[in-house]
C-alpha cells in the first residue's frame, strides 16, 4: 500500500477550496493540509470547505499556525489557544480531515538559548499539557477526528522534543483521540536515527511532516527519506504524509519535484 502525500495550501497556487485540491491533484498529490490562524476565519471557511469535499477535494489534516498554542504561560492566551484548536477540530471533523495538529508551542522558550529559565517546571508544563490535550480530545471524539500532538526541536520549544517524550506523555493522557505527528525536519535536530524513532513510537504516530534538513523542500537537503517511509509501510501507516516547507524556487515546479523525489524514496531508488 503507497502512503498517502499530501501539501499544505500555502504552497499551492489558488483562491478556492477547489482550486487548491485541482492544484494538488494535477500534480499528484493525495490530499491538501490546511492551516488555521483564526478561530472565527477557520469557522468561515466551513461551508466552502465542504463544498468542495461534495465535489472530491481532499483535506488530509488541518495545522494551526499561530502564535497562540495549548502549553502558554499565561491562561488567556491557553484559552485563546484552546479556541482555535477547538474550531479547526470541529472542521476537521465535519471535512472528514484525520486530524488537527498543534505542537506545546512554538517560539515561546528554549532551554538552549537565553534566558535559559523557562517560566514552569517541568511538571507544571506536563499538567498544563495533560489538561489542555484531554479537553481537545474529547472535542477531537465528538467530531470524529484527531489531536495530532507535533514535537518541536529544542530551539523551538522546550517541552516535546522527541517522538518518545510524546509517547510518554501521551501514555500519560491516556486518551485515544489524540496520537502523534511526526515531523522529519525536526527529528533531524532531536533523533539519532528517525527511522527507529518511528518504529518505536507506534501506533502513536497518525500523521506525518515532511522537508528537508534545511526546511526546504524535500530532496534540497541529506534527509534520508527512504528508511522512515520503509518504516510507516511496515507498519500500514493510513495516515497522511504532508510537506510543510520552506521553497527554493516557483512553487508548482518545485513542489512538483519535491513529489517525485518523496515516491522515488518510498521505492527505495
Amino acid at each position: 500500500m503507497a502512503l498517502h502525500f499530501s501539501v499544505q495550501e500555502n504552497l499551492l497556487t489558488g483562491k478556492t477550496a477547489m482550486d487548491l485540491w485541482d492544484a494538488a491533484r494535477r500534480m499528484g498529490f493525495d490530499g491538501v493540509e490546511l492551516r488555521g490562524t483564526d478561530a472565527g476565519e477557520v469557522r468561515a471557511r466551513l461551508p466552502e470547505l465542504e463544498a468542495a469535499v461534495a465535489q472530491g477535494a481532499v483535506f488530509s489534516s488541518f495545522c494551526v499556525i499561530s502564535d497562540l498554542f495549548i502549553g502558554s504561560w499565561d491562561a488567556g492566551r491557553r484559552a485563546a489557544a484552546t479556541d482555535l484548536m477547538t474550531a479547526i477540530i470541529d472542521v476537521s471533523g465535519a471535512i472528514g480531515a484525520n486530524g488537527a495538529v498543534t505542537p506545546a508551542s512554538f517560539g515561546m522558550h528554549s532551554n538552549f538559548l537565553p534566558p535559559f529559565t523557562p517560566q514552569r517546571d517541568n511538571a507544571g508544563d506536563r499538567e498544563v499539557l495533560a489538561e489542555g490535550l484531554s479537553y481537545l480530545g474529547d472535542k477531537a471524539k465528538a467530531a470524529g477526528t484527531t489531536v495530532l500532538l507535533e514535537p518541536l526541536n529544542r530551539y523551538e520549544d522546550h517541552m516535546v522534543n522527541t517522538l518518545a517524550q510524546g509517547v510518554d506523555l501521551l501514555k500519560h493522557i491516556d486518551h485515544g483521540s489524540v496520537k502523534l505527528m511526526a515531523d522529519l525536519f525536526h527529528m533531524n535536530i532531536e533523533e539519532a536515527d528517525s527511522a527507529a524513532a518511528i518504529d518505536a513510537a507506534m501506533p502513536y504516530v497518525a500523521h506525518v511532516h515532511l522537508a528537508d534538513s534545511n526546511r526546504l523542500e524535500p530532496g534540497n537537503g541529506h534527509t534520508d527519506f527512504a528508511a522512515p517511509f520503509a518504516v510507516l509501510n511496515k507498519h500500514g501507516f493510513t495516515g497522511a504524509c504532508a510537506i510543510e516547507c520552506f521553497l527554493s524556487g516557483s512553487q508548482d515546479q518545485t513542489i512538483a519535484a519535491a513529489l517525485s523525489h518523496l515516491k522515488s524514496a518510498e521505492k527505495g531508488t
